[in-house]
């Protein structure tokens, strides 16, 4: 099976989710493998969203290709005269699943960035023949961010697995508890990242372990 972890936009939580989700399957018996098909804004030996996962979950983790500029991948691409190659990266994609049940693939940014001018992250979940899980906000402005993605997930066809509430705070407010509720009417709602103040998915030697929590512990 391939989950393909997008947001509702930059930032959300994708990473964090992404190392969850990994610690997760291997706390169930499941063999799993992180993919991070395109990284963006660094440069070739920094540490980025592979080392995170690998380093927090000790998983198989990998990545495809690698552009300086922090831009969506087809800019960034295009900024250093390259092409990012769909083709390459389902190709190794679908070699890191024949050797896992279940293999992890984190987008880049939200559901529309484009891998290239033709091909967006939907277009890549769906070439990958992917089941996608959303990660968004509990804060203002997530309920329309999140409706707008799910829209766009129905409108190409896309199997949505379900939300993870990233960063869910130890006290919500009536923000996030309203926010829970709708969100929780639009789609299923698998649990929560809660909130940690020193988790930084871009430093290494984290000590702060991000875990899926349900609503109910």
């Amino acid at each position: 099976m391939i989950l393909f972890v997008s947001g509702t936009d930059t930032g959300v939580g994708k990473t964090a989710l992404s190392a969850a989700l990994c610690l997760q399957a291997q706390e169930q018996g499941r063999d799993v493998t992180y993919f991070k098909p395109v990284q963006t804004g660094l440069l070739p030996g920094d540490y980025g969203d592979r080392d995170y996962v690998e380093e927090v979950a000790g998983v198989p983790a990998f990545e495809g290709e690698r552009y300086r500029e922090p831009l969506a991948p087809a800019v960034a691409a295009r900024e250093e005269g390259r092409a990012v190659d769909v083709e390459a990266l389902l190709y190794q994609a679908r070699g890191l699943l024949a050797d896992s049940d279940l293999l992890i693939v984190e987008g880049a940014g939200g559901l529309l960035v484009p891998f290239t001018p033709e091909v967006d992250m939907t277009g890549f979940a769906a070439l990958l023949g992917a089941r996608v899980l959303l990660a968004t906000r509990p804060s203002l402005g997530t309920l329309n961010h999140t409706a707008l993605s799910i829209e766009a997930l129905e409108h190409r066809d896309l199997a949505l697995e379900g939300l993870v509430l990233c960063g869910w705070p130890a006290r919500p407010g009536l923000t996030e508890r309203s926010n829970r509720m709708a969100l929780a009417a639009m789609a299923p709602l698998l649990g929560y990242l809660p909130y940690i103040a020193d988790l930084d998915t871009e430093r290494r030697g984290q000590t702060a372990v991000p875990v899926i929590l349900d609503f109910e512990d």
